[in-house]
Parts: structure tokens; sequence; C-alpha cells
């Protein structure tokens, strides 16, 4: 065996047969009378039915073990996990850049756009960019965010108002549910 690269031990997420240490579990499964019993015998009655002795609850008084097929059990335990991330919702920002004297056809160009990406699902982050002087049209660059916003109004909501960082202005607004 290479030094350089030791092999990492698996880690159990549970406890199984042999390898629970507690003197006496109380013991639950299916075919099984609930009860507590001593390790020995848990584990017979888990031998006699072909299965696993799981230690589903350590810190418990006496610690709380099953009757299942162990690989089973994290199979199901696996698929519910996935259930659980497919469920969590991925927010999505999209973002659509103006500037201060943004003309009406390019306006209505970036509008129809920042509409499908609200009908998607997805936020809108709107940008207006100031370059060298064009600074001194904040009032402009607000006014043009505003209109886009009153635009979208039927799409979606505005989540975070026109704020001026730096030389950027930046308007997030979030889809309608």
């Amino acid at each position: 065996m290479d030094r350089r690269y030791p092999r990492k031990q698996k880690e159990e997420l549970h406890q199984i047969n042999e390898r629970i240490k507690a003197p006496v579990v109380r013991v639950v499964g299916e075919n099984i009378t609930p009860g507590i019993y001593n390790i020995k015998e848990a584990l017979m009655l888990a031998e006699n039915l072909e299965l696993d002795l799981v230690e589903i609850s350590p810190t418990a008084n006496p610690p709380v073990c099953k009757v299942i097929d162990y690989k089973k059990f994290l199979y199901e335990l696996k698929k519910k996990q996935k259930e659980i991330k497919a469920k969590t919702a991925k927010i999505v920002v999209k973002e659509i850049r103006l500037g201060p004297q943004t003309d009406d056809h390019d306006f209505n160009f970036k509008l129809k756009h920042a509409q499908k990406f609200l009908q998607e699902g997805c936020k809108v982050k709107v940008e207006v960019f100031f370059r060298g002087r064009s600074i001194v049209y904040k009032e402009q660059g607000e006014i043009i965010m505003l209109k886009f916003a009153q635009e979208l109004i039927e799409f979606g909501k505005l989540e975070k108002m026109p704020l001026l960082e730096g030389k950027r202005m930046i308007m997030i607004i979030a889809p309608k549910k």
C-alpha cells in the first residue's frame, strides 16, 4: 500500500449488527414484538429473519434498533434525500443592461426579454451602467429603470428599488407567483 495516498475508511451512517456497543437495546421492526432485549437476543432475532440490526437512535435510553435490510434502508434514505433536493426551488437571476439614454426600440426589445424571463420564473436584475461622464445623468437612469419596472408590473413585482452602486444602478424584479 502506498503511504502517500492512505485509503479512507468508509464511515457508516449507522452502527449495524456486531458494531452496536450498547448491552441492552429497544428493538422495533416488522414481524417483531417490540421490546427491550439484550444485544445477543436482538442479534439472534435479526439473524433468524436474515436481516440486519441497525441502530436508529443511539442517543435514546436504551438505544433504539430496527430490524431491517440495511442496503434497502440506505437506498430508500438516498431516494428521500434526492426527492427533497429536487423539490427545492432553484432561483435563477437573469441580467439586463440598459444605458441612461437607451432608445425606445432597444428598451422594448429588452423589455420583451425581461417578460420572457419572468414568465419562466427567473428573477431579473436590471442594470444601468454609466460610462465616463454619463454619471451626471443619474436621474435619467432612475427614470428609465422605474419605467421598465412599470412596464413589467403585470409579470413581476419590484423586489429591490433602483440603487446606485458606484457607476451602476441596480434594480431586481421577482416573478409573480
